[in-house]
């Protein structure tokens, strides 16, 4: 699993486009339910250093999901009609994080204050892609992992 220092350091614009897109923004977080069919869930990703994080309320389907199933894909869509800002997509697999440095990287890189009994995922990166829009239509800037 690729973490964000791994897509920023094979992809550096595209990466640097991402965090500006990301931050603090309301992206779409899609998981697998339990009988395979797809949950979307409002998210506020986060990067922090070399990570993309994201906390949410311990109940939430979408981390009961993650922990069965790790794969997510992460949506954040366009400002207005005119496709403003453009959209950004990100497909991986979340870890669920326990630890102290962790938490607290992500609560200093957060741009709004994570309420302490949230969970914590890291969110490996396997592709990413922005793409904008102009008036010669779509413009794809895409990057993915090198199968090893």
């Amino acid at each position: 699993m690729a973490g964000w220092d791994a897509f920023a350091a094979a992809a550096p614009a595209l990466a640097e486009k991402a965090r500006a897109r990301l931050h603090g923004r309301v992206g779409y977080l899609a998981t697998v339910r339990p009988d395979g069919s797809p949950r979307v869930h409002p998210v506020t990703p986060i990067v922090a250093e070399h990570e993309l994080f994201v906390f949410m309320e311990p109940t939430s389907p979408k981390g009961h999901d993650l922990r069965r199933d790790p794969r997510y894909q992460l949506h954040v869509g366009v400002e207005d009609t005119s496709g403003g800002g453009g959209e950004l997509y990100v497909r991986g697999v979340a870890q669920f994080v326990d630890d102290v440095a962790s938490r607290e990287r992500a609560i200093a890189a957060s741009t709004y204050r994570p309420a302490e009994r949230y969970i914590l995922f890291v969110l490996g990166i396997e592709e990413a892609m922005l793409t904008t829009y102009g008036e010669s239509g779509p413009a794809r800037d895409r990057w993915r992992q090198e199968k090893t």
